[in-house]
């Protein structure tokens, strides 16, 4: 099986600005999500709309793509930069990961899980999710929580907790069920990638701000592999510090 990851990246955010370039023990944040990124999948691209972003990523060794810098979200810019370096390559590929570039804690062995589901031909689109292993990230208000059917199809994804567990007080609700939360993490087709990133937005979309709920909304499928590996997305500088303290904890170079 052929894969590529591309991981978006921009120097805009409204909670943390500059953050793909914060440091993180010496190394800049974009460098350690693509350094964990090819020890699972070599063929690894950093796409920017970002001059900054792009001089870090050529100065550590790294492979990057410039992208037009009329991107709304992360999927169009994956889109632009698959066509782009595809056509640059002459290279086809059978799927395309789309990895977070503010995911600086991302274990190797979640791409592989990632992938996973793509050895059944019938699969387009697959993201991970974890059980939820305390109340404190049960009622995480940033965490986002997903159900799946039998065949591992996800229902719904919701930023609020879901199945709600009626006549059972809320702080005993990890006795009775095993909740899962999301990981921020993509894979697709290449004709799945087209067809959602040119899907029009969706309701279920918009009243959640969760674009994965597009590509439900309008029938299709997303596959779920269970991963049991926590990650901590940075998007605030109490997140940064967090996982400073983490990495430095566990004497990551």
């Amino acid at each position: 099986m052929k894969v590529i990851a591309i991981i978006p990246a921009r120097f805009g955010s409204s909670r943390l600005e500059g953050k793909p370039l914060v440091d993180i023990l010496g190394k800049p944040m974009i460098q350690r999500v693509y350094e964990q990124t090819i020890k699972s999948i070599p063929n690894a691209f950093v796409a920017t709309d970002d001059e900054r972003i792009k001089q870090a990523v050529i100065e550590f060794g790294g492979n990057v793509i410039m992208t037009s810098p009329d991107h709304q979200n992360g999927t169009t810019r994956c889109l632009e930069a698959f066509e782009r370096i595809s056509a640059k390559l002459g290279k086809e590929f059978d799927v395309i990961v789309n990895v977070q570039g503010d995911e600086p804690m991302l274990e190797p062995i979640q791409l592989v899980e990632l992938v996973r589901p793509f050895e059944n031909k019938k699969v387009r689109f697959s993201t991970l999710v974890s059980p939820v292993q305390s109340a404190q990230d049960l009622f995480n208000e940033s965490e986002v929580f997903t159900v799946f059917d039998k065949n591992k199809r996800a229902l719904y994804f919701s930023r609020s907790v879901i199945p709600h567990i009626r006549g059972i007080h809320k702080t005993h609700w990890l006795e009775h069920h095993t909740f899962y939360k999301h990981v921020g993490l993509y894979a697709y087709t290449y004709d799945a990638l087209k067809e959602f990133a040119n899907l029009p937005s969706s309701k279920l979309e918009r009243v959640e701000s969760l674009e994965q709920n597009r590509w439900i909304e309008n029938g299709n499928e997303i596959y779920v592999e269970l991963t049991y590996h926590d990650t901590v997305p940075v998007d605030t500088i109490d997140d940064l510090k967090k996982v400073r303290q983490l990495l430095s904890d566990s004497n990551v170079q």
